[in-house]
């Protein structure tokens, strides 16, 4: 093993310098110091290339921070507008170079509005090299910058609307959403005649559709969504009463919360105010949700949904609690047994060693009888 390591060693450690005795290019000379730039070539490619990783990364971020810095300056006054707190003190929050947030609150009907960036890594150019081969690798794979604005509803205004699942969503966004959201897997994929065709609808009810789309007579949901402006950046908007990650537990009722999130694309920053249109959009679509009508058929089968998943969830976490339970015993009692024989004398041990080898190899042996 340490003749391996320091023949590993040795091919890393570079060769000793020699110095030539025929350099003939350009040197430098003061009193007893010389340079000579030529012997440096391989030193010079490095320095080259440590140079531009810097500058990309430099611009990469001034790139990410101009983005969502334009698109915040843009939606300001629309968010002084609604809300009384519309940011905070420092304005957006910056988490490394890539997640940027700015957190809203103060409106009726709307607890909280979260902003939140995730731009693309264009301050690291090892991760933008691996992005471009994963697109050469997948196509359907497309990374781009995404703004999610998540409007947390208050009590009164959540307790005044159906519970549902509900989303419009571009169909290039179908390859993962289920696995990020869980809450999208209550409902079903469709098309709707008033939608564009690169957009679908899902839905646990097409009831829960039809009011959506008619629930604000001052704004046409069909129309907004139709508007080319908006559907270079659009991406999803949906209305829920389940937490985007599946919970170990059921929820108590004071932890349910309903949310309506609206995804887009980050515009470019010269382009910051198109999306002004469809955020401010949202604030009526919100407004508007307490004008739905579900049928009670519809109630009561969504309500059947929720108390089967609940129970689900309530089997799941039981079965799981036994078995991590079984686990701690039975490692308690290999602990306890280690202990006993520990105590015991050299030949008692052996004993025992060679009593629990042959009955591993008997278990063994008639694994592989039942096989054949």
């Amino acid at each position: 093993m340490a003749s391996l390591l320091v023949k590993i060693l040795g091919a890393m450690t570079p060769p000793p310098f020699v110095q030539p005795t025929d350099y003939d290019g350009w040197e430098v000379k003061w009193k007893f110091l010389v340079f000579r730039p030529g012997l440096f070539q391989s030193q010079a490619y490095l320095l080259a290339g440590l140079l531009a990783y810097v500058a990309i990364a430099i611009y990469g971020k001034y790139v990410n921070f101009k983005r969502a810095n334009s698109w915040y300056n843009a939606h300001l006054t629309l968010l002084q507008d609604q809300f009384s707190s519309p940011t905070s003190a420092s304005g957006l929050i910056a988490d490394g170079y890539t997640d940027l947030f700015n957190f809203s609150t103060g409106r009726r009907a709307i607890a909280s509005l979260h902003t939140v960036f995730s731009l693309r890594p264009r301050q690291d150019p090892l991760q933008l090299i691996y992005h471009f081969g994963w697109q050469m690798y997948d196509l359907r794979y497309n990374p781009y910058d995404e703004l999610t604005l998540d409007f947390k509803l208050d009590a009164e205004m959540a307790a005044s609307i159906p519970d549902y699942v509900w989303a419009v969503l571009a169909k290039d966004e179908f390859t993962n959403i289920k696995d990020k959201r869980w809450d999208l897997t209550f409902t079903r994929t469709a098309d709707h005649a008033s939608l564009p065709a690169s957009l679908s609808v899902m839905t646990e009810w097409a009831d829960v559709t039809d009011n959506l789309f008619k629930a604000t007579p001052t704004l046409s949901l069909t129309k907004l969504l139709s508007d080319p402006v908006n559907l270079k950046y659009f991406k999803s908007l949906s209305v829920t009463d389940q937490p985007r990650e599946r919970p170990a537990v059921p929820l108590t009722p004071a932890e349910r919360e309903k949310h309506v999130i609206l995804c887009l694309a980050v515009p470019p920053a010269n382009k910051a105010a198109e999306t002004i249109p469809l955020v401010s959009a949202m604030f009526t679509f919100i407004d508007g949700l307490t004008k739905m009508n579900l049928r009670p058929e519809t109630r009561s089968k969504m309500k059947k949904v929720r108390e089967d998943v609940d129970k689900e969830i309530r089997e799941e976490a039981v079965k799981e609690k036994k078995e991590e339970a079984a686990e701690d015993k039975k490692v308690a009692k290999r602990k306890a047994e280690l202990e006993r024989v520990s105590r015991l004398s050299a030949a008692e041990q052996k004993k025992i060693i060679e009593r629990d080898r042959k009955r591993a190899l008997k278990r063994s042996q008639g694994k592989v009888v039942r096989k054949s």
